[in-house]
């Protein structure tokens, strides 16, 4: 019987190796791959690691923090690299800004993942080298990445070009949870849960109603629970959703529309919120389900308790916007978003967390487009 061998690199070995080559900050938006570095660097240099609305933002802070001296580190997960071509290829290469790289590589050829890191993992490497970026997979003895590190020193400083090292799953061990460390305290009366939060907002619908779900455990929750070809389940495309909700209430022959986004979902594309606002006679009733974590990825933080995004999408032209935290104010809010009409955004304060065995969606994305098309026309 085969066995698997134990990542070599442990995320302090990685963080200390960096720190000592003189590396730093960090920023970037998280994938799970990198979680162990992440909740390394949340532990034990806070003060280091600035979280990012999306993976474009991530590099422009690092080409500023380029600029005031420092040699900064991105973390990214590869779904994201396109975020980040306008700023590498127009702003790193253009100015010489060379900044490091860690890329996860979600669909590597050969490794099982999900439909949507398909194309993305095939094209990784390719599209770096495209970029002019030196790339190559990271290493997992502390030592060999000891040398490599400093061959992108090397080469980052002759070219003033950024530098990517390529971080397939399981090269890093997980990190250590602190010790009497404890998870977001509990509110009074309990937040609901995601899928107790989707469950109200589909009993509280028309029926007719289309219903677009953003990528990750949101849509996941809402095919298991509430499958009905008037769902579309957008996977990958993080903070998307919410313009293809709206393309759609735009030519959908005044179908009721509604959108379940998240809040890391919501922040990587906020311009999105001043589309709807500007189109704001649109029925489109936007539900953000905000838990102020990137649940999919392992928990890591968002920026999202320090977003009042009532405000925001007062601001930007909304008909009405609303905070709720509780089932029933949650359910009135929907109707009455309905009956209004125009562009509504309800913020849902819920929980983190999510059942264990939450399985991947059954059906394949192709699908779930076609049958979410058909349903239109009835």
């Amino acid at each position: 019987m085969s066995t698997v061998a134990a990542p070599k690199l442990a995320a302090r070995s990685v963080v200390d190796l960096l720190h000592d080559r003189g590396f730093g900050p960090f920023t970037g938006v998280p994938c799970s791959f990198l979680g162990p570095v992440i909740t390394c660097l949340e532990a034990e240099h806070p003060q280091d690691y600035v979280i990012a609305a999306n993976e474009g933002e991530a590099v422009a802070l690092a080409a500023g923090a380029r600029l005031a001296g420092r040699h900064p580190v991105v973390i990214l997960q590869n779904s994201g690299l396109g975020n980040t071509v306008n700023p590498l290829t127009s702003l790193c290469h253009t100015l010489r800004l060379p900044v490091l790289l860690l890329v996860t590589w979600r669909g590597r050829p050969g490794s099982p993942d999900e439909p949507q890191h398909e194309l993305m993992g095939r094209i990784t490497p390719d599209l770096l080298t495209a970029m002019e970026i030196r790339n190559e997979v990271l290493p997992e003895d502390p030592e060999v990445f000891a040398a490599r590190l400093d061959e992108a020193s090397a080469h980052m400083a002759a070219t003033g070009l950024p530098f990517a090292f390529i971080v397939p799953k399981g090269a890093i061990a997980p990190y250590p949870k602190p010790a009497g460390s404890a998870g977001p305290a509990e509110s009074a009366p309990p937040l609901m849960r995601r899928a107790e939060a989707i469950a109200e907002v589909v009993r509280a619908l028309d029926p007719r109603t289309l219903l677009v779900a953003t990528t990750g455990k949101t849509a996941r929750e809402l095919e298991r629970d509430w499958d009905r070809p008037e769902n579309l389940y957008v996977v990958g495309s993080m903070g998307c959703a919410s313009s293809v909700a709206l393309g759609v209430a735009m030519h959908a022959d005044d179908r009721p529309v509604a959108v379940l986004d998240g809040d890391g979902a919501a922040l990587m594309r906020l311009e999105a919120m001043t589309t709807i606002g500007r189109e704001s006679g649109t029925d489109l009733c936007h539900i953000l389900l905000d838990n102020e974590s990137y649940e999919s990825t392992g928990g890591q933080p968002t920026a999202s308790a320090g977003v009042d995004f009532c405000a925001v999408a007062t601001a930007v032209g909304y008909r009405a916007a609303g905070d709720v935290s509780d089932a029933r104010s949650l359910r009135e809010a929907v109707l009455r978003a309905e009956r209004d009409g125009g562009a509504q955004l309800i913020r849902v304060r819920i929980a983190a967390g999510s059942d264990p065995n939450l399985g991947r969606p059954a059906l394949r994305p192709p699908q779930s487009a076609a049958r979410f098309m058909e349903a239109i026309t009835q």
